[in-house]
């Protein structure tokens, strides 16, 4: 597993310990450790219906979630297997086997619809497992469907084009695959053949007749033809003699009966083809840690006698993704800033044009990890908090800005520190001369003026002094202004006059040292305002642009949920169900006010 995470057996995510369901901490650590995108199947199913022998034969074992043998369930809560995909090199396949519906020894089923909801909120295909036909028992015993929309908020606030919460859940909810153990019927209609596709189609049909009549017949299938995006359904014949079916996991395939050896097969072939990352609104894919995150949030929420919203959900690993992402993109910064600059650079450009670069590849890494939420609510707080740490706004902590300067200021100490001690080897000759008294006889200030010069063309010919070489030779000389006085006051070959042109050629020296290191200054002060110029212009367009590809990732969602339930109006009209299709045409109405209203936000700069 390229996650280097071995799982030789299912271990459980969520305990259901007396109807309390409780996150395992050694589950959690697993999951934090998978960097990959994860395919996360979920089964879920009346107890004692063989769920755990389709999620074994998916992980690729024998064995593995517990089968039993008798009429009591084994499976407790929800249990977790982590495989390597078997056909998507570097993605992990996440295997969610759950707790029996129905168990009679629970006495107290009301857990039963959480442990249901989870499954549907974690996982990206949700298999629905049942026995003998799809009938009216069998729509009755899912009826657990009817209940998400009581259970399960799609959004934190109600819509205001008032369409029920349900009308979302396409968006967030997984691909449906219904699978039906021990089928002993014949696949056909009115003696013509049909697909195991057909004849979930069929089942899923509403009945004619008065609201009040039909509500119950209707419901179930209502709900899951309009929650689920997508729909599958696969038949399994009895795979053997009654009485060796509780030593299943036992047998090989060559014991088991043809048929449904080849079913199995067809299932599993299916999932691995056709399940799904694990993706959230705005095309964000789903990998350990994000999974992670969800099932904390969802289980807190549950726990906490709320109901689970998936756009807080979202929200809240929103929170953790951006913080986290602005980390890294620090993290990245300081390591190719340390690696890239070699200390003290010669010009200020020289280390902007360095941290031009570095920056930009920080900003790419926040980009690329940062994370929006559903309808795009989250853009105007996510553009606030990259200005606030990157783009050092007044009043911002501007933690990018602030590295920067960091880097700044040690180019400065190294070409001080450099200088000042490449100084004190260039001119000590000129220092113990002075101690040894060579300078202190008539012509002595002339000497002195000559080695001196001499010294700082030595000085300015030695490479790799940085920005500070001026400066600090200036305050090295500035520190010597006494001794060369003294020598020019004590040089009897020169005359009073002399000596007062050389004081004032002197201090018309020093003022013009000052004005070039203040020209000097302004200049790089300018220098570091133009940089923050455009990096402010570049940033703002790369964050523009993520910002317009995501909306464009919106507006092809909404475009396919809006074509799914199109879909399933049309269905409705042919087949003659005209009030089935009418309540479905509040939800269409507004899925395309949502979609007008996403194509008009482009264009400008989001931040405003």
């Amino acid at each position: 597993m390229a996650s280097d995470v071995l799982m030789p057996a299912p271990v459980c995510l969520i305990e259901n310990d007396k109807g309390e369901l409780i996150v395992n901490q050694k589950s959690l650590e697993i999951l934090s450790s998978i960097t990959e995108p994860v395919v996360v199947v979920a089964i879920v199913g009346l107890y004692r219906t063989g769920k755990s022998y389709l999620m074994n034969k998916l992980a690729g074992k024998k064995s593995g979630f517990s089968l039993g043998s008798t009429v009591q369930s084994h499976t407790k809560g929800i249990w977790m297997w982590c495989v390597p995909h078997p056909k998507k090199p570097n993605h992990i396949l996440v295997l969610l086997d759950t707790e029996g519906l129905g168990d009679v020894e629970k006495g107290d089923n009301k857990n039963d619809t959480w442990i249901f909801a989870l499954a549907v909120l974690l996982s990206s295909t949700f298999v629905y497992n049942s026995m003998g036909t799809i009938n009216q028992q069998a729509m009755d015993q899912v009826n657990y469907v009817t209940e998400l929309s009581e259970r399960i908020k799609s959004k934190s606030t109600p819509n205001t084009d008032g369409v029920e919460n349900s009308s979302d859940f396409v968006t967030f909810f997984p691909d449906f695959v219904w699978t039906v153990r021990d089928f002993t019927l014949e696949l056909e209609i009115n003696g013509e053949p049909i697909t195991s596709d057909e004849y979930l189609e069929i089942a899923l049909k509403p009945k004619k007749g008065k609201p009040e009549e039909v509500k119950m017949f209707n419901l179930p299938r209502q709900c899951i033809r309009q929650f689920f995006p997508k729909k599958k359904c696969f038949i399994f014949d009895l795979p053997t003699h009654r009485k060796k079916l509780s030593q299943l996991e036992k047998l090989h395939d060559s014991e088991l009966e043809p048929e449904f050896v080849e079913q199995v097969e067809s299932f599993c072939f299916y999932i691995f083809q056709h399940s799904n990352v694990k993706t959230l609104q705005g095309g964000i894919k789903v990998n350990g840690p994000r999974l992670e995150n969800l099932i904390l949030t969802y289980v807190e929420a549950i726990t906490s006698g709320e109901m689970p919203c998936m756009e807080n959900a979202v929200l809240a690993l929103a929170q953790i993704e951006n913080s986290a992402a602005v980390q890294r993109a620090l993290t990245h910064y300081e390591v190719i800033m340390i690696k890239r600059v070699q200390f003290p650079t010669e010009t200020l450009r020289e280390l902007l044009d360095i941290h031009a670069t570095c920056e930009s590849e920080a900003i790419a890494v926040f980009i690329k990890d940062s994370f929006k939420d559903v309808d795009q609510k989250f853009q105007k707080e996510l553009a606030v908090l990259w200005l606030l740490l990157f783009m050092g706004k007044e009043g911002s902590t501007r933690q990018l800005e602030a590295k920067r300067d960091a880097f700044c200021q040690q180019n400065q100490d190294e070409s001080t520190k450099q200088c000042r001690s490449l100084l004190q080897d260039i001119f000590s000759p000129l220092e113990e001369a002075v101690k040894n008294g060579d300078f202190s006889k008539p012509g002595g200030y002339g000497l002195f003026l000559q080695k001196t010069k001499e010294l700082k063309q030595k000085y300015y010919q030695q490479p790799r002094k940085g920005i500070q070489a001026e400066e600090t030779l200036q305050e090295y000389l500035k520190s010597k202004e006494d001794i060369a006085d003294a020598i020019l006051q004590a040089d009897q070959s020169l005359s009073a006059k002399e000596r007062d042109i050389e004081v004032e050629r002197v201090k018309t020296q020093a003022a013009e040292a000052a004005a070039k290191q203040l020209e000097e200054m302004q200049k790089k002060t300018q220098q570091m305002m133009e940089q923050n110029e455009r990096s402010y212009k570049e940033h703002i367009n790369q964050l523009t642009e993520k910002m317009e590809t995501e909306r464009k990732q919106l507006i092809e969602e909404q475009k396919n949920n809006l074509a799914l339930k199109l879909q399933e109006q049309e269905k409705l009209l042919k087949g003659g169900f005209q009030n089935e299709s009418e309540q479905l045409k509040n939800q269409i109405k507004a899925l395309e006010n949502r979609l007008n209203e996403s194509r008009k936000r482009g264009g400008g700069c989001i931040i405003c």
